[in-house]
């Protein structure tokens, strides 16, 4: 008898399949027989354990993230974040290929803003989001980054005490 946690995560398997328009069959042709039709509908019986490595392959096939897959409360955490501030100066004069996208965005939020104070940028935690994809990093990675090269400023009210 399948525990609920199995329940619970076919639920969401199949879920996600439905949402692509997908029936089992469906499933079984569009990845060229590598995930049978029977398999895929145990998994999401919670009939048939799925280990690790085939969560994530399936994750790749539905092009979601494997968090997506997992049911809520399993420990998975999404992770909270807030708003940065960037030091521009810093930014543009560094000429690190690993910025530039950064630059590029900030330069973006700037004209959408029209915020050319030409020190500092506030980026909101959507905007950190959308760069953290960019980066294929969790946006406290991105920050990390941001703060290795030294563009991140720590505290805005000292920043301008200065």
């Amino acid at each position: 008898m399948p525990s609920e946690y199995a329940k619970s995560l076919g639920a969401r398997l199949r879920s996600i399949r439905q949402q692509q328009g997908l029936s089992l069959q469906g499933v079984e042709e569009k990845s060229n027989g590598r995930w049978k039709a029977v398999v895929v509908g145990s998994y999401e019986r919670g009939d048939r354990a799925v280990t690790v490595s085939r969560l994530a392959d399936l994750a790749e096939f539905y092009r979601v993230p494997v968090s997506e897959l997992l049911p809520d409360g399993s420990g998975v955490r999404h992770e909270p974040t807030s708003k940065i501030v960037l030091d521009l100066e810093r930014l543009y004069d560094e000429a690190s290929e690993e910025l530039a996208y950064v630059a590029r965005y900030a330069r973006a939020i700037q004209q959408q803003r029209g915020d050319y104070n030409g020190r500092v940028l506030s980026i909101r935690a959507d905007d950190l989001r959308a760069l953290a994809i960019v980066y294929d990093a969790s946006p406290s990675g991105l920050i990390e980054r941001l703060t290795e090269h030294g563009v991140l400023v720590a505290d805005p009210r000292a920043f301008f005490a200065s």
